[in-house]
């Protein structure tokens, strides 16, 4: 049994929920779905999902529940994360944000919305590191990645690195939830 929890404040929980169960099974690993919204409950999972949402909120919420030290613990003990989007900023070591308290979870630099406002959204064919075709990702007023920092680079969109990978965390400015396309998060928990 694999205990998978997703960060529940805000974002595509059931969709994280949905995707890992999905690439669990195709690993013949069945899933429990853990929703965090509380401390106490990050301990006991496997691996960790941070969906995507609003990023001051997101932050605000992990540091005033308690939360943000047992995510850091997860990583710590080299227990995988996948942050999406808002996760990514969130994961980030520097949001260039005063009002995110960065977990610090990857040494990347990241701009908010670099791609553009809910009206700017889109989808491309990805190219990621590590996956026979181009990924169908989803960009949601997604961030960028500045400076990659320690961080490999995973993936490039208009000269920009939109996804990294820094020891068993794995972040994404794109949303791999919202596809029938498990492979995001294959790399993320399963790939080694």
């Amino acid at each position: 049994m694999l205990t998978a929890g997703v960060v529940a404040v805000q974002g595509d929980v059931t969709e994280h929920a949905e995707a890992i169960r999905r690439a669990g099974a195709e690993h013949d690993r069945e899933t429990e779905i853990v929703e965090i919204r509380t401390s106490g409950l990050v301990p006991d999972c496997d691996v960790l999902l941070m969906p995507g949402g609003e990023s001051t909120t997101i932050s605000r919420h992990l540091h005033g529940e308690g939360i943000a030290p047992e995510i850091r613990d997860h990583v710590a003990a080299g227990k995988p994360v996948l942050a999406t989007c808002a996760g990514l900023i969130v994961a980030s070591a520097d949001a260039r944000d005063d009002r995110v308290e960065p977990l610090g979870l990857l040494d990347v630099t990241v701009d908010r919305n670099a791609f553009g406002r809910q009206k700017d959204s889109f989808e491309a064919r990805l190219p990621v590191d590590g996956l026979d075709d181009p990924f169908p990702a989803v960009f949601i007023r997604a961030p960028a990645i500045a400076d990659a920092g320690a961080a490999e680079v995973l993936a490039e969109w208009d000269g920009r690195p939109v996804a990294v990978r820094q020891g068993p965390v794995v972040g994404t400015a794109f949303h791999p939830e919202l596809t029938p396309d498990t492979r995001v998060h294959r790399v993320a928990f399963f790939d080694d």
